[in-house]
């Protein structure tokens, strides 16, 4: 799929923000007053400003409170609330240790699941579509989870436990590229399927259907060069997990921290762009493209 620059910033920004209202819902780090404030500021600043970025890629944003309204069948329209009741709920829990020093901790602990549930919602609107192989699969909510945890542990300074999640995203990265590299091909779908042609006989693509683009071809249709995508893995493995890993094993130091946070940032970014760019949508069979 052709790989937007607001979906990208969206799922990237917003993870990184829930993920650490996640930690902050938990009382990790301890904090109150003016350091409490800090910490939610850059929480709010990532993960609303996110969600405001993928309004950008939207035919009409004029109507996107009307999502609000399918929360019984569409996981867009789940995902807006849980990230509205998240953020609702953790500036109360917040406003609590900013100007009272008081932990309300329930509050907390809910704001923290709420804020969990977002990114699990934002992850199901992928794995829900039968019409990408490569993005429906199990691995997908955990992709998406685990790199909002461990994003959220590091910008928290929760040393351990970013080491620990890091090395368990990056795991869950490696399957996720294995399985995704095989998807296309086991879920049977193929150009004769796609024209519902098969029954006459070995179908291959003479012509395409049309000479000009369309929106399908502009949005659905995308292709990376093999090497370019193996390149551009290693390059956002590095960036994500290594580098980050590597650097909060040294001896801590501000400036250290600073680097494997902008480090981790950029190689999510290309991460989260290799995961659109190689989506393989089944209307390019009907295209050829494939």
């Amino acid at each position: 799929m052709h790989p937007a620059p607001s979906v990208i910033a969206f799922s990237t920004f917003s993870g990184l923000g829930f993920g650490l209202l996640f930690w902050l819902g938990f009382g990790v780090p301890a904090v109150s007053g003016w350091s409490a404030f800090a910490f939610f500021t850059i929480a709010y600043l990532l993960a609303v400003g996110g969600l405001i970025s993928s309004t950008f890629h939207l035919g009409h944003p004029e109507r996107a409170l009307k999502a609000f309204t399918q929360w019984r069948s569409s996981w867009l329209s789940r995902e807006g609330v849980c990230a509205v009741a998240a953020l609702i709920v953790m500036a109360i829990y917040g406003a609590g240790l900013v100007f009272f020093d008081a932990a309300w901790q329930p509050l907390g602990i809910l704001g923290a699941l709420l804020s969990l549930g977002t990114v699990f919602t934002t992850a199901m609107i992928y794995t829900q579509l039968k019409t990408v192989p490569r993005w429906h699969q199990p691995l997908t909510p955990f992709y998406f989870l685990s790199l909002s945890l461990a994003g959220g542990a590091l910008l928290a300074g929760q040393i351990t436990w970013t080491v620990v999640l890091l090395i368990a995203a990056g795991a869950v990265q490696i399957a996720t590229w294995l399985l995704g590299d095989k998807a296309l091909k086991q879920s049977g779908t193929d150009i004769a399927s796609a024209t519902q042609l098969g029954g006459i006989g070995k179908v291959r693509a003479f012509e395409p259907p049309h000479t000009g683009t369309n929106y399908l071809l502009r949005e659905f249709v995308f292709q990376i060069g093999r090497k370019h995508a193996q390149k551009l893995r290693v390059i956002s493995f590095g960036l994500m997990i290594v580098l980050p890993v590597l650097l909060l094993l040294l001896p801590f130091s501000h400036l250290l921290a600073v680097v494997a946070v902008l480090a981790h940032v950029a190689g999510v970014l290309a991460s989260r762009w290799l995961f659109f760019a190689e989506a393989e949508h089944v209307v390019g069979l009907y295209y050829g493209k494939r």
